[in-house]
């Protein structure tokens, strides 16, 4: 039979390069291992790259799956000469150095052609990646201010009350920012992964980009401030009280009931919400233009004495108590 990592759909008629071709049937438990071995972000990643690839080889007519190295070099030489930045290429060759190990096949991107060509590409296009601006303070303060803090009903007589998706995105920003955290990390936060500490609140990261399958427990201080309104204790403290969360993932969706639902809040909504330039009222620049960075890329770019022992991973991963 064929099985396939968790994928978004793929165009009518394009070939499923990331399909694994069984001769036997698979348990459940081996498709559910197959499905973990990646994150699904790096999965969608992988397989829009592949398509493009495959689309490519299907008009050379050439084949993409065994991939021969000098199609390979072919393809990063045509996208060296379109124009295409070296972050973008180097994302492709990934792609399909993965996808052919997948299908246990030669890597392509180890021949020494692919190597020379890309060598060569690197040191004659490289150039300083076209990043926006983070989002920093003050705007980060203006931003803060914006969401919502209660919540209007149209029935008449039904009084206000505080607004849920206000107070949840408020300690999404914040907490991200002060604790220097990635997407994956925030919504993969449980209220059991939350302890008290004499400075404010610890956190407990399970996973993260560098400890993906939770060999370490990484652990972060939230400090306390003295502005309430930009304090990130208060401000989280705040949002599991009004949402009514005792146990579970500490961030979820919230309903236009104004409710807090059972599930986790996603990556795409989180991104949703940095991504939300609007709602910065200060008035800016023509070239001040904020991109959707991950909360740890916006933090780690603030001039802090403290930033690089801002994260402890224990000797002894030894699970935190209350």
């Amino acid at each position: 039979m064929t099985t396939s990592l968790p994928a978004v759909p793929d165009e009518v008629g394009q070939p499923d390069l990331m399909a694994i071709a069984e001769h036997d049937e698979l348990s459940a438990d081996e498709r559910r291992y197959i499905g973990a071995a990646r994150a699904a972000n790096t999965v969608r990643g992988y397989r829009s790259d592949c398509t493009e690839f495959a689309t490519w080889c299907i008009e050379q007519g050439v084949t993409p799956l065994p991939a021969a190295p000098r199609t390979v070099s072919g393809y990063l030489t045509l996208l060296a000469g379109h124009g295409a930045k070296v972050g973008t290429m180097s994302r492709r060759l990934s792609a399909i150095k993965f996808v052919q190990n997948f299908q246990n096949h030669p890597d392509p991107t180890a021949n020494a052609l692919v190597v020379g060509v890309w060598e060569g590409i690197r040191r004659e296009h490289n150039a300083d990646p076209d990043q926006a601006r983070p989002l920093m303070p003050p705007q980060l303060w203006d931003v803060l201010a914006t969401f919502p803090t209660r919540h209007s009903w149209k029935t008449r007589g039904r009084p206000p009350e505080p607004d849920l998706a206000g107070a949840r995105n408020r300690a999404i920003i914040l907490v991200g920012f002060v604790a220097a955290l990635r997407r994956s990390e925030i919504t993969g936060i449980d209220v059991h992964h939350i302890t008290d500490h004499e400075s404010g609140l610890v956190l407990q990261l399970p996973r993260s980009k560098t400890n993906q399958r939770g060999d370490t427990h990484e652990l972060v201080v939230l400090p306390r401030a003295t502005n309430p309104a930009r304090c990130p204790v208060t401000i989280l403290q705040t949002w599991l009280q009004l949402a009514g969360i005792t146990d579970g993932p500490a961030f979820r969706a919230v309903s236009k009931g104004n409710r807090a639902l059972d599930r986790r809040l996603t990556l795409a909504a989180v991104n949703d919400i940095l991504a939300d330039r609007r709602r910065c009222r200060r008035p800016r620049r023509p070239r001040d233009v904020f991109g959707a960075q991950p909360p740890r890329r916006v933090r780690h770019v603030h001039p802090h004495p403290r930033r690089h022992r801002s994260r402890y991973c224990p000797p002894d991963p030894a699970p935190l108590t209350h």
